[in-house]
């Protein structure tokens, strides 16, 4: 979002029309943004997106025939418009669930951030407006259900977190000690004014030490570098 006076185009993807119709009522009133589309499945959200190219997916996880992840997956994957590779619009997941395996699994599959669908409505309209500005939102209770995860909360992967987190340490190792301050601030889900508050910088220096981060890691965004972030942490941590 270049133009500060562009409005941010948001795609509401909910098999519920009400849901949809609610959104697009509290999402027009923030004035900058506008609703250019709606899907009730996310079978629909390919084709929704190369029509309407959105800059925010506002995206629900269960739907009866593709869910969520599934579409964010290959959102976030593959080409748009078939114009060849392109980063496409951010992925926003808003949905019911909190301390669930579906939290991680969003976040894997791409989507720049997680909110609950009790959330204020201001937050909301407020997350969509970073999503825009490539500063996507991590709530703490989202923060919460990745360190459960990460501690092994889930017997299910248990025994998989010793080689993720050698893994994701191995990985780090890559960055410098700025920049390894920088994502442990990220995985917070600070926003890059409260980092530059917090560890005294700029908000340019900010901007730079996170996008040499992820250029290091080979990493999308800001989620996938707080999720790399947990995963390098004891689980007492």
């Amino acid at each position: 979002m270049e133009d500060v006076n562009t409005p941010v185009r948001v795609l509401l993807v909910d098999d519920d029309a009400l849901v949809r119709a609610g959104l697009r009522l509290m999402l027009s009133g923030g004035g900058d943004i506008e609703v250019v589309g709606e899907a009730d499945d996310g079978s629909q959200v390919a084709a929704a997106v190369a029509e309407h190219r959105p800059d925010v997916v506002l995206m629900d996880v269960r739907m009866p025939e593709v869910d969520g992840i599934a579409a964010t997956a290959r959102l976030r994957s593959g080409p748009v418009g078939g114009a060849g590779p392109a980063p496409g619009p951010q992925v926003l997941v808003l949905t019911t669930f909190d301390a669930d395996t579906t939290v991680v699994r969003a976040l894997r599959a791409g989507a720049a951030g997680y909110l609950l669908k009790h959330t204020d409505p201001a937050r909301i309209v407020e997350a969509v407006r970073r999503a825009a500005l490539g500063e996507p939102v991590l709530s703490p209770s989202v923060a919460r259900a990745l360190m459960d995860r990460v501690a092994g909360a889930d017997p299910l992967e248990r025994t998989e977190v010793p080689t993720r987190r050698d893994r994701a340490r191995a990985r780090l190792a890559l960055l410098t000690a700025r920049e390894r301050d920088v994502a442990e601030a990220v995985t917070e889900g600070l926003s890059n004014t409260e980092i530059a508050d917090r560890l005294h910088m700029s908000m340019g220096t900010v901007k730079a030490h996170v996008s040499s981060a992820l250029t290091k890691l080979d990493l999308s965004g800001r989620i996938q570098l707080a999720l790399l972030t947990h995963d390098a942490r004891d689980p007492e941590d």
